[in-house]
């Protein structure tokens, strides 16, 4: 699933190509994908609520994107007219969940949306339909039940806030608490991993155990982790063409243990483990992270 930082990529890069650019219409080809009646107007803005993108029209209506599991965002720049000429970093923005269509001639079977814009096309390429766009006027969409059930991103919240917020959910599992996007926003499973093992937390720690300070460090943690994927372009472990041509790397660069189980820690050596913690396979050190408390 793609998350937050992949996200952001995606905002950052689409921005470059359509703000300004006029949307002249769409083409629906998977009703389940599209919510509302199609909109058109020139793009004035590409906004971000958690894993949420919304393209806000000059014509105050707006459009949701959500990718959910396996959505994608494809865009080609003033794309051939030919479909069996080739795609080329050059001519194509791709983001979102890893395949082959990030290189592949579009539409194919797994394009659910097209937009058509003054310079190019966007295809909304989604293999399970979870994902969709959906029209709202532009003054609705915070007030949107999807966007109000979202809790604040890491940056924008204290650590008093979030050690509130881990004690109403005290018997709570932390990796379960801490990727409940009503509690805090934005993290997935891979920066989940990530940032209780830069504070040395077990993910199987009760949310209540944790004192203010390793609340602190984790706040802190999570916020460092998801800074360094968004700098590196994101966490994608398959093709990601991206504005430049180039590849998002962070599980390259930074991953410290996730999907690297086998692997010594770079901490302290020992071996890191891979384990199921509330349905999800989670990564951990079981040296740098045990499960005694901070004050045992």
């Amino acid at each position: 699933m793609p998350e937050l930082p992949e996200v952001e990529t995606i905002r950052r890069g689409l921005i470059k190509f359509i703000k300004h650019q006029s949307l002249t219409g769409t083409d629906i080809l998977c009703a389940k994908s599209f919510i509302g009646e199609p909109a058109q107007g020139t793009v004035e803005d590409i906004r971000r609520f958690g894993k949420a993108l919304v393209i806000d029209l000059d014509t105050k209506h707006s459009l949701m994107i959500h990718l959910r599991m396996t959505g994608q965002l494809i865009y080609d720049h003033n794309h051939p007219t030919d479909h069996d000429s080739p795609v080329t970093s050059g001519n194509r923005f791709a983001a979102g969940h890893p395949s082959d269509n990030f290189t592949a001639n579009l539409p194919n079977k797994q394009t659910r949306v097209i937009l058509h814009f003054d310079t190019g096309t966007l295809y909304f390429n989604d293999q399970r339909k979870f994902g969709f766009i959906k029209t709202l006027p532009t003054v609705a969409v915070e007030r949107d039940p999807f966007i109000q059930k979202l809790a604040k991103e890491p940056w924008a919240m204290s650590p008093d806030e979030l050690y509130d917020k881990l004690q109403r959910h005290k018997n709570s599992l932390i990796k379960a608490t801490i990727l409940d996007q009503t509690i805090i926003t934005g993290l997935g499973n891979i920066y989940a991993d990530e940032a209780l093992f830069a504070s040395g937390i077990h993910p199987e720690r009760r949310s209540g155990t944790l004192t203010r300070e390793e609340t602190a460090k984790l706040l802190q943690s999570a916020c460092d982790v998801m800074d360094k994927s968004i700098a590196s372009g994101g966490s994608t472990m398959a093709t990601y063409v991206k504005a430049d041509g180039t590849k998002g790397d962070y599980l390259e660069l930074f991953a410290q243990v996730f999907h690297r189980q086998g692997q010594p820690c770079p901490r302290c050596g020992a071996t890191i483990q891979k384990i199921k913690v509330a349905g999800r396979g989670t990564h951990i050190c079981p040296h740098c992270q045990t499960k005694e408390l901070a004050h045992d």
